[in-house]
């Protein structure tokens, strides 16, 4: 498993649907949309003696911003190592 250092997010890139939860097939590619999981979360920047919390957790589910960070693929899965700033929002 892959372990981030400092401030620094791993997150498992969401498959794009090419079906509705009706069953109707979609014909052309749906929209990209930078959407993904968090699978693992650094321990943060140590400034001044303080450490910064990191606002994300394993499990969350996360609009991030659509060209940052560093893809990588590792046993079949894709993911993507980037700053907790770039994350965007939490989608609930």
């Amino acid at each position: 498993m892959i372990k981030p250092l400092f401030n620094n997010v791993v997150l498992k890139k969401q498959k794009e649907q090419n079906e509705t939860s009706s069953g109707i097939i979609l014909s052309q590619k749906p929209k990209d949309e930078a959407y993904a999981v968090v699978v693992a979360v650094g321990d943060g920047v140590s400034v001044d003696g303080k450490t910064t919390v990191i606002p994300v957790k394993v499990n969350d589910k996360v609009l991030y911003k659509k060209y940052s960070g560093t893809e990588i693929k590792q046993e079949g899965e894709d993911y993507i190592i980037l700053s907790c700033e770039e994350i965007l929002a939490i989608v609930e």
